[in-house]
């Protein structure tokens, strides 16, 4: 997990970052915050949010579902960037990490377009189906815990419309999918490896991967 693009001089990404969307204040507050934390690598790098941003604003998104919230940053970008009228479904475990995106939320003034869904991911993605929501959605993020990976992108193309993108987040592994297997590697970096693998063959998307953050792997669904 990395919140600068791999291989990328810090002066060149400061500078294409300058060059690109305008980062809110709140969004600059809450990313100096969670870069301070122990565990703020975890956090989404500034330019994948912004592309996030631009793909939604590209499809005309009302809808956006989040697997993996931390400390809120892409939801944030999200919300400010959906209309009014907008709708994010959130699903994360962590309390004290979601407290910290609910603060922001409100500073924001986006809290009235979020719902969050403190409970195992799967089980919301799974209500959501169960309730209708099938094929609804017009963008969704998977950023959260890699082993169930497979799964979350199995839901969320069952809720994400014809036309719609599913965007994933840590796809490298900081480069580490390249390398061959070894005994020691973690389950996720095998899950990692075979799910990109089959990702060139699975014709229910076109799938193109960004070299962008940690790896983002977008996936449009025909």
């Amino acid at each position: 997990m990395t919140t600068n693009t791999h291989n990328t001089d810090p002066a060149l990404q400061h500078y294409l970052n300058s060059i690109g969307q305008s980062e809110h204040p709140v969004l600059n507050a809450l990313r100096e915050r969670t870069q301070a934390h122990r565990l703020g690598k975890m956090a989404i790098a500034q330019e994948q949010a912004a592309m996030l941003v631009w793909l939604a604003k590209l499809l005309n998104a009302k809808k956006y579902l989040e697997v993996g919230v931390f400390t809120g940053y892409s939801s944030t970008a999200m919300a400010l960037a959906l209309p009014e009228d907008g709708k994010i479904t959130a699903c994360d475990i962590n309390v004290t990490f979601t407290d910290i995106a609910r603060e922001t939320w409100q500073a924001a003034g986006v809290a009235h377009k979020i719902s969050l869904h403190l409970q195992p991911a799967l089980l919301t993605l799974d209500d959501l189906i169960a309730k209708g929501e099938s094929e609804s959605y017009d963008l969704a993020l998977i950023d959260a815990d890699k082993p169930p990976t497979p799964q979350y992108f199995e839901r969320c193309l069952q809720l994400v419309r014809s036309g719609g993108v599913i965007a994933i987040d840590n796809i490298l592994l900081g480069g580490r999918v390249m390398n061959e297997a070894a005994e020691n590697d973690p389950p996720s970096l095998d899950i990692l490896r075979h799910f990109n693998q089959n990702l060139p063959h699975d014709t229910r998307i076109i799938p193109i991967t960004l070299p962008i953050g940690d790896g983002l792997t977008l996936l449009l669904k025909k």
